[in-house]
């Protein structure tokens, strides 16, 4: 008889074949970007190999997207909770634009411009394209990753069984993940990232908020600083955090001491696509409209969004209840 996996065991391996997901498009992206013709670049790029390009992105951004209800229902069934869905995700909302909101196109054009720049300031062809193909395979890469992770926060909001999220931090971590591992957020909290950060969140049903009930599988920051030699302890916390750590002192408030971190705000964070004449977030708010009686029904092509079209993220930050995330993200057109 075949163990039932842990809600853990469930998560890993769903990161780990978003993962293969990501590597898969990049690897496509790399193929076509060995087709660039040197002798003219945008020329090139925009008759053939970019739009190839945004479609193998578009791509790897759906399936990444796709997954994310599966894998939710997944954690909800192995923690032996019943599920309570208010909707699904729509893999379509998270494919084929960026995670800021540009278009994509937009953002996969960026290693061209890098690869002609580094021509006109005298670096060989060779060199310049490897730069701007450097650039395409983190971009294209992270797109996929993107959407995954915003389409299971989509997920987890519909899902009224999920309470929240607990970090899971994959080894070798920092040192500011490893004091996190195991803490737990609210389902509209996400956790802060690093450049290259393998940490995984991981839905869950139940949130300890505080009380100290111990986790099985996860990392203890204590018992993994002292499973590291000597020099890792000091390349992880530092000569002089490890040294403070070895000798008694608190790992949670060396670390925190010693992080410098700090967050930007630019506005809300919103995304242009959807939004054109014949864009579904565009012809959605003119029915809500019309039906709200703000507009005359023949209002047509002369009718003007006066709403943003929020991204997930900062849907999540905006809303004061599951009910209201659910309403905006269906609003939105990220849950059906």
């Amino acid at each position: 008889m075949q163990r039932t996996r842990t809600a853990r065991e469930i998560a890993l391996a769903f990161h780990a074949a978003q993962a293969r997901r990501s590597r898969l498009t990049a690897d496509e992206v790399q193929r076509l970007w060995r087709q660039l013709d040197q002798r003219d670049l945008s020329a090139s790029w925009s008759t053939s190999v970019g739009p190839r390009v945004v479609r193998a992105v578009t791509a790897g951004q759906w399936a990444s997207a796709a997954a994310a209800d599966e894998y939710v229902d997944s954690v909800v069934a192995a923690e032996g909770a019943e599920p309570d869905r208010a909707g699904r995700v729509r893999p379509q909302a998270f494919a084929g634009v960026a995670a800021d909101g540009r278009a994509l196109e937009s953002l996969m054009y960026l290693p061209v411009i890098t690869s002609k720049m580094r021509i006109a300031g005298g670096l060989g062809a060779e060199e310049a394209l490897m730069a701007g193909l450097q650039q395409a395979l983190r971009l294209s890469a992270s797109e996929v990753t993107q959407a995954g992770r915003g389409a299971v926060g989509t997920s987890m909001t519909g899902a009224r069984t999920i309470q929240g999220y607990v970090r899971v931090v994959q080894p070798p971590a920092c040192s500011r993940c490893i004091i996190l591992a195991g803490k737990e957020y609210g389902w509209n909290k996400g956790f802060q990232r690093h450049p290259k950060c393998d940490c995984i969140h991981l839905p869950t049903t139940l949130i300890a908020r505080g009380r100290g009930r111990q986790r099985q599988g996860f990392i203890d920051p204590r018992g993994y600083f002292g499973s590291l030699s000597r020099v890792d302890q000091d390349r992880v916390f530092g000569a002089a955090g490890a040294r403070a750590i070895r000798e008694g002192g608190d790992i949670n408030a060396i670390v925190n001491a010693r992080r410098g971190m700090y967050t930007t705000t630019s506005g809300l964070r919103a995304t242009r696509e959807g939004t054109s004449r014949r864009g579904e977030f565009f012809r959605s708010e003119r029915r809500r409209d019309v039906q709200a009686g703000r507009v005359r029904p023949d209002i047509g092509r002369s009718y003007s969004l006066t709403t943003a079209r929020l991204l997930p993220e900062e849907i999540f930050e905006l809303a004061g209840s599951r009910d209201q995330a659910i309403a905006l993200l269906r609003r939105f057109g990220y849950m059906g």
